[in-house]
């Protein structure tokens, strides 16, 4: 007990200072706090968006439909032999990629068997033709004989009914020679019958013998035509596309042995998206045939032809000619370009030949009042950015067509009205513009 009560006036010695520390920390910490100088606030001034702007200036612009395909020969003939045999001769430069003429040996079969037949052909033709006019000739001999028999049939006739008469009513004569008259009437009668009947035959031999003077005639027709067929040649001027043929081999009627291509005149079959046919591309409905359901004739307009491997060359010049097919899985309708010779062959370049892909850009109806931006300066959401007392604004628009780098604009904009063309991502409404560039739209 005595040991407790010393040690509780030093306990609250120690508390006591304990406590004057802290009230003297806290004083002091107060103390400081006063003397502190709040800092001054900071004015940030408004950043502004650097741009490029356009003044919008409404335009009429031709639409071009932008499509891929590959050359082609309008014309291409796959020849094959009429006659079989033996190559005996062909043309010298019967390679492939050479011009032949029109009218120029492409190949020979051996004309021997087929120059016999001809031959006996020809035999055949000239008998038949013989023997059709002998008969004709024998057929008026007899039609002469048998005038000349039928009056010695009336003759007899009247000298047996004259020697009957005397012997039946005047008793004048003898039988015999009433028998005699009448055997003679009846021989010549007999005559006249047979002969009757051989001229009823001789049209129907003469006939027989047409006929088959006719088919001598078709016979020699074909012989004559298989001798033709062993020489073959170019039915127009062309480029030997494929040659499988030698010399000294053998050949069959229908198996083909070259193929010539006719480069006069060149066909593109381009694939459109059918909405951009049915939007831009101008049929004629006024001459359209209400018996077939088909597409009516198309414009014929002229057309720009570059070759993929060379996009920035001078343009072939072609002619929108047809429309070939609808493709319901794609939703694409086909069309045909052509191109003639003279126009896929210009100076100091190579020429547009067969199996080039190439892009066309066929002019289609023009857009009319429309306003051309980059066609960056369209967002998806089919908005622009405009200025309006030198802040940002957002313009809904209506987007006609989308061509290449540019976008027209039909509804949304004034004329007049600064459009913002530089690319922008997500920019504030509103925001501050600082204009570094401003032109004029064209």
């Amino acid at each position: 007990m005595s040991r407790g009560k010393k040690d509780s006036p030093k306990i609250r010695v120690r508390v006591f200072f304990s406590v004057l520390i802290l009230i003297a920390g806290a004083g002091a910490m107060m103390g400081l706090k006063a003397m502190k100088v709040p800092p001054r606030e900071a004015v940030r001034p408004e950043q502004a968006i650097r741009v490029e702007t356009l003044m919008a200036q409404p335009q009429d612009v031709e639409v071009l439909i932008q499509g891929f395909g590959e050359v082609r020969c309008l014309n291409t003939l796959n020849m094959a032999p009429e006659v079989s045999g033996k190559i005996v001769a062909i043309h010298p430069r019967l390679e492939v990629g050479e011009i032949v003429k029109q009218g120029d040996l492409l190949f020979a079969v051996d004309p021997v068997n087929y120059q016999s037949a001809l031959e006996q052909a020809l035999a055949t033709v000239d008998q038949r033709k013989k023997i059709v006019a002998r008969l004709t000739a024998e057929l008026k001999l007899e039609q002469m004989r048998l005038a000349t028999l039928e009056r010695n049939r009336d003759l007899a006739k009247a000298e047996f009914d004259r020697v009957n008469s005397l012997f039946r009513r005047d008793r004048v004569g003898t039988r015999s020679n009433v028998d005699k008259a009448e055997q003679t009437y009846n021989t010549t009668r007999d005559q006249v019958d047979q002969m009757a009947l051989m001229l009823a035959i001789y049209p129907l031999q003469i006939q027989e013998n047409q006929s088959a003077l006719a088919g001598a005639r078709a016979s020699l027709s074909t012989a004559r035509a298989n001798v033709e067929r062993c020489r073959v040649t170019a039915p127009f001027t062309g480029r030997l596309k494929s040659v499988s043929l030698e010399k000294g081999g053998y050949v069959t009627p229908g198996t083909n042995v070259l193929t010539l291509a006719d480069d006069a005149l060149l066909e593109i079959h381009v694939p459109l998206d059918s909405r951009d046919v049915n939007d831009w591309l101008e049929f004629d409905t006024e001459n359209q045939s209400r018996d077939l359901a088909w597409f009516s004739a198309i414009r014929p307009v002229n057309v720009d032809i570059h070759w993929t491997e060379d996009p920035q060359g001078t343009a072939w010049v072609g002619q929108l000619h047809r429309t070939v097919a609808f493709d319901p899985a794609t939703r694409t309708v086909t069309v045909a370009v052509r191109v003639s010779a003279q126009e896929a062959m210009p100076q100091k370049r190579l020429p547009l030949v067969e199996g080039m892909f190439c892009s066309v850009a066929i002019p289609g109806k023009p857009l009319t009042h429309v306003v051309a931006l980059p066609r960056w300066a369209v967002t998806f959401e089919n908005t622009v950015y405009a200025v309006k007392e030198g802040r940002l604004k957002t313009l809904p628009v209506t987007v006609a067509r989308t061509q290449g780098e540019e976008t027209y604009i039909s509804h949304g904009i004034d004329p007049g009205q600064e459009i913002i063309i530089t690319r922008l991502v997500d920019p504030l409404e509103n925001s501050l513009l600082d204009i570094v560039a401003s032109r004029e739209g064209s």
